[in-house]
């Protein structure tokens, strides 16, 4: 009798939904929703170095600015709330995040003409604490930003990190501009 590899499905590859999630509350119903930033960066720090040893840091870099903007979109459509105004769209954005302990949202900068922006995120839960680099290493969000700018708005965003804490900064500041 033949055995099968229960873990191997006919269809290797599921494209990512929201509800590939799973349930959460019932699945760690001890341990609860929070774990400590250490844990996340533990994943997402050896991932890179993974795929950077792999593809070289650049692709490695593109996979992570793909993967954000795939959470960016995933996160507005499924948390944030898309049909209020610009002013009400930012606050449910800055609040959604304080509470589930990404980052501290400021716009510092909004033109309504263009849609340009500039937006900082203090206390990021990607860097902020990291040793100083001189490097800007917050590219998954730059593309999570991306997403969510894009789910909002229906353009399509560039979004590049000016400042980062592993580049000196108290604060990550990312420009955001539709292409």
């Amino acid at each position: 009798m033949e055995k099968k590899n229960v873990f191997k499905k006919a269809d290797a590859h599921k494209a990512f939904s929201w509800e590939s999630l799973g349930d959460i509350k019932k699945g760690r119903g001890d341990l609860g929703e929070e774990m400590p930033v250490v844990v996340y960066r533990l994943m997402q720090f050896t991932m890179l170095d993974v795929l950077s040893k792999e593809n070289g840091l650049e692709k490695a870099n593109d996979y992570f600015r793909k993967a954000g903007f795939l959470a960016g979109v995933e996160f507005a459509r499924n948390v944030l709330d898309l049909t209020l105004d610009f002013d009400a769209f930012v606050a449910d954005l800055q609040k959604t995040l304080k509470d589930l302990k990404i980052g501290i949202l400021r716009m510092e900068a909004f033109d309504s003409e263009t849609g340009n922006m500039v937006l900082t995120v203090a206390e990021d839960l990607d860097c902020s604490g990291l040793p100083i680099t001189n490097e800007n290493v917050c590219i998954y969000d730059e593309g999570f930003i991306s997403g969510i700018l894009e789910s909002y708005t229906g353009k399509k965003y560039d979004v590049s990190e000016i400042d980062c804490w592993a580049n000196g900064n108290r604060v990550c500041r990312f420009g955001a501009n539709p292409v």
